[in-house]
């Protein structure tokens, strides 16, 4: 038996490809051979992709107890237990290693010689460290199965928070990213996100480029957070909005908390580079519906649009709404509202060739600007995980080119 040879697969958010890392940890000290997938429900595309890859790792591993966790799991175990093999741990106790031992116990693979013989994906490689502050969220956004299949919002506390930071720090990770459900909403005793950040900064000086994940822009703490940006130079200025549409109507039908106008003032701010999520073709999205979020994108340029198509998801109130959109057609509007998303960043990358740039070397002398755009570094080597300035000098497929400094 190949001792602590456990493997992971992980589908949809970074959440769930840093929950699965600890799930990993978790199981390590007692548990020799196993795959832990970790499933995701975000739409029907995401929940058929994870059931697909559980069958393929089943086939080719008879002898590998499987895991099988996260939100596709918690909507559907059945689909997933039929599976030979697999044992289904939903969200509640995905974290419980008294869960995954009475797995074991009942796994008929593990009483033989546990072994695996194919995984089929690289092992991810991590530039910057991800950190989870909060779980859940207490919104009612009238599309979202996340919400229900994660519970109610639970903010991390801090001193969790900042040992982990430290320890990722410890490990030669410089860049730290904040992650959860609704970050925004983080609440830990009266300490909100924006302190929680400011806290992070000052306890540990060592942190060189601390980011966030998306940010609900209904929430009063995006504009204590821009004030943070200006004062510390180390929280890189660039904000992504869980947008959704930029169409009122379209908001109100989706229950969010935002509209266009609460937008404009966010992101008038011009020291800060944006980058947005959207939905295409949710119920009742008219052509002149849509045109309001694409008329938006061109007035205000976010520099990437994170566009996907709406997926109807069971148990949601929009997955009853009158007005649904055909597949295509909002797969159509997907294209659309890209494009537009690509001038804006050409547009705004044009802006920086000539410029010296803080970047983070990833791999292979690729790095990423505080901006998230991607920079080819031309020269000898640089090794990975390492911060230096740059000089843009060119670009090419959106992507900067540059030179060490």
């Amino acid at each position: 038996m190949q001792e602590k040879n456990i493997k992971t697969l992980s589908f949809g958010c970074r959440l769930n490809a840093l929950e699965t890392e600890k799930i990993q940890a978790l199981l390590s000290p007692v548990c020799d051979c196993a795959i832990v997938v970790n499933t995701c429900s975000v739409t029907a595309e995401a929940e058929r992709q994870s059931a697909q890859a559980v069958r393929k790792l089943a086939r080719a591993n008879e002898h590998a107890p499987i895991f099988v966790t996260g939100c596709a799991a918690t909507r559907n175990p059945g689909l997933f237990a039929e599976i030979p093999n697999t044992i289904v741990i939903d969200n509640k106790n995905k974290m419980s290693l008294d869960a995954y031992s009475a797995g074991i116990e009942l796994s008929p693979c593990y009483k033989t010689d546990p072994e695996i013989n194919k995984l089929g994906q690289a092992e991810p490689y991590l530039s910057k460290k991800f950190i989870q502050i909060q779980n859940g969220c207490n919104h009612i956004c009238s599309y979202c199965i996340t919400r229900l299949l994660r519970g109610k919002s639970v903010s991390f506390t801090y001193e969790d928070i900042l040992k982990e930071v430290r320890d990722a720090v410890a490990d030669g990770f410089f860049e730290i990213v904040l992650t959860g459900v609704d970050i925004a909403g983080y609440n830990d005793k009266q300490v909100f996100l924006s302190d929680l950040c400011r806290q992070l900064l000052s306890d540990v000086p060592e942190i060189k480029r601390l980011r966030m994940s998306s940010l609900d822009p209904a929430s009063p703490e995006i504009s204590k957070i821009k004030e943070l940006m200006q004062q510390d130079s180390r929280l890189l200025p660039h904000i992504h909005l869980s947008m959704q549409s930029g169409s009122d109507t379209i908001l109100t039908a989706m229950r969010r908390r935002h509209n266009a106008e609460i937008v404009r003032k966010i992101m008038s701010d011009k020291s800060i580079s944006f980058s947005w999520d959207i939905i295409c073709g949710f119920p009742g999205e008219t052509p002149e519906l849509f045109n309001e979020t694409l008329k938006l994108a061109q007035e205000l340029k976010p520099i990437n649009i994170h566009a996907f198509p709406y997926s109807p998801r069971p148990g949601t109130e929009a997955a009853e709404m009158k007005g649904q959109i055909d597949k295509n057609e909002s797969k159509k509007r997907v294209k659309i509202i890209s494009g537009i998303a690509d001038e804006n960043k050409l547009e705004f990358m044009k802006s920086k060739i000539g410029t010296v740039c803080q970047v983070l070397v990833e791999r292979h002398n690729v790095a990423r600007t505080p901006d998230d755009i991607e920079v080819n570094i031309k020269g000898n080597q640089i090794p990975n995980r390492t911060v230096c300035n740059l000089e843009i000098t060119d670009i090419s497929n959106l992507h900067f080119i540059s030179k060490i400094c």
